[in-house]
């Protein structure tokens, strides 16, 4: 009687192992399955990389700077328009 519920036990414990095993495999799969489908979907979107969004935020930031630049060349010529006359 021992010998038998022991191999019970072993059994179920195989039963077991092997049910998780399916069950990892099957999770793998879908997290396949779910990353491809969101490539296929972001490949169809107008997404921009993130190389190319660095290197736009890196051109705004000189643009702005000039920008800055030119409006305070701006008032000091203004300024000195505004005193010469």
């Amino acid at each position: 009687m021992t010998q038998t519920r022991g191999r019970i036990f072993d059994d179920f414990a195989r039963l077991m192992t092997d049910a998780a095993g399916v069950a990892e495999g099957a999770r793998r799969e879908v997290e396949t399955l779910a990353k491809t489908q969101l490539e296929r979907v972001l490949a169809t979107m107008d997404v921009v990389s993130r190389e190319e969004f660095e290197a736009v935020k890196d051109m705004a930031a000189k643009a702005r700077d000039e920008n800055d630049k030119l409006a305070a060349r701006i008032a000091a010529l203004e300024a000195k328009l505004q005193s010469g006359a």
